[in-house]
């Protein structure tokens, strides 16, 4: 049986485009707009409500309508235990931690360029630790790739740069978290993408598993720490709709779908995109003024992550995942 599935496996490996191919390139520009359009959800949201009450109101949202569809389908609501665990711990630290340490900092005061240079360090530290827990290894023209993107993104957020305010000393470890969260949950998934010997569970089942976990972690914090307090205004509703349906499901599913077809340090390499990205929405969205930085940093990063996306002749997958191919066959 397990022999079956692990041949099952390898003919739908055998029809995902390969890393470097342009079939991916429309899911890679979709996760990189709708993931950064989180950020001018929140700031319109967050007036209304603390970060952990949004975050509260957004999973909880989120898994009654992921239980409901599923439902509506006649589709199993238990993925067994593995995969409901893995799910689960994988969904606190993408969603629950990453989120959280990134919110709850921007509120206690620290400066906005801050937060974003801490978090740009996610795919330097991604690439660092592919090769030992997936077996992917990080080449050389990977890590100039990588160095460009973090160029990018100071060349961008530098310009912006604020004052360090009133925020507390504690406050400024939350980015440092929130990279270590979601660095540990991109290797995990893709780990869990290389050995699995089945199919995963289908991956609106693995978000609802994810957001459920998420919404039940911060349901303490939300309710003893802010008191659930929400102004429910027409704005705020409206970014809650755009989160949940475009973020939580559009960019998160389009996350998982990409780390099931390329190695973590290309997904990784997005968030570069992050800063700049952010920018020219907020100069949509708000009238925020538009620097020349900001596109040259939009231009760099971008420089940087095609660099990490370019293909390879014969990429260097790892001894891990070589012995898996020839176990297959």
């Amino acid at each position: 049986m397990v022999e079956h599935h692990g041949h099952d496996a390898s003919r739908r490996e055998s029809r995902v485009p390969e890393a470097g191919s342009t079939a991916l390139l429309p899911l890679v520009v979709a996760f990189v707009l709708l993931w950064n359009s989180g950020f001018i959800g929140a700031e319109v949201a967050l007036p209304d409500s603390g970060p952990l009450t949004l975050l509260f109101w957004r999973y909880l949202a989120l898994s009654a309508l992921l239980a409901a569809w599923t439902v509506a389908r006649r589709r199993s609501l238990w993925p067994g235990s593995r995969g409901a665990v893995q799910a689960a711990v994988t969904g606190i630290l993408a969603h629950g931690v990453w989120l959280g340490c990134v919110l709850v900092a921007l509120q206690r005061g620290v400066p906005a360029g801050i937060v974003a240079l801490v978090v740009a360090l996610q795919p330097l530290v991604t690439g660092a630790l592919s090769g030992p827990v997936t077996g992917e290894r990080t080449s050389g023209r990977q890590w100039a790739g990588l160095v460009l993107g973090l160029a990018g993104v100071l060349v961008a957020v530098v310009a912006r740069m604020e004052a360090a305010g009133a925020a507390p000393a504690w406050s400024y470890l939350l980015p440092f978290l929130s990279v270590v969260a979601i660095t540990a949950a991109t290797l995990l998934q893709r780990r869990l993408e290389l050995r699995a010997s089945q199919p995963p569970p289908p991956l609106a089942l693995q978000l609802l598993y994810q957001s459920a976990a998420t919404c039940l972690v911060l349901a303490p914090p939300a309710i003893l720490i802010e008191g659930l307090q929400t102004r429910w205004t027409l704005a705020y509703v409206g970014a809650m709709v755009w989160l949940v349906i475009a973020v939580s499901l559009g960019a998160y599913g389009a996350m998982w779908r990409l780390l099931a077809r390329m190695d973590a340090t290309r997904v990784a390499s997005l968030f570069f995109l992050g800063p700049p990205v952010t920018m020219a929405m907020a100069w949509v969205a708000f009238g925020d003024t538009l620097r020349a930085t900001d596109v040259a940093g939009l231009v760099i990063a971008g420089g940087g992550a095609g660099l990490v996306h370019a293909r390879q002749r014969a990429p260097d997958r790892g001894p891990q995942v070589e012995a898996r191919d020839t176990r297959r066959h």
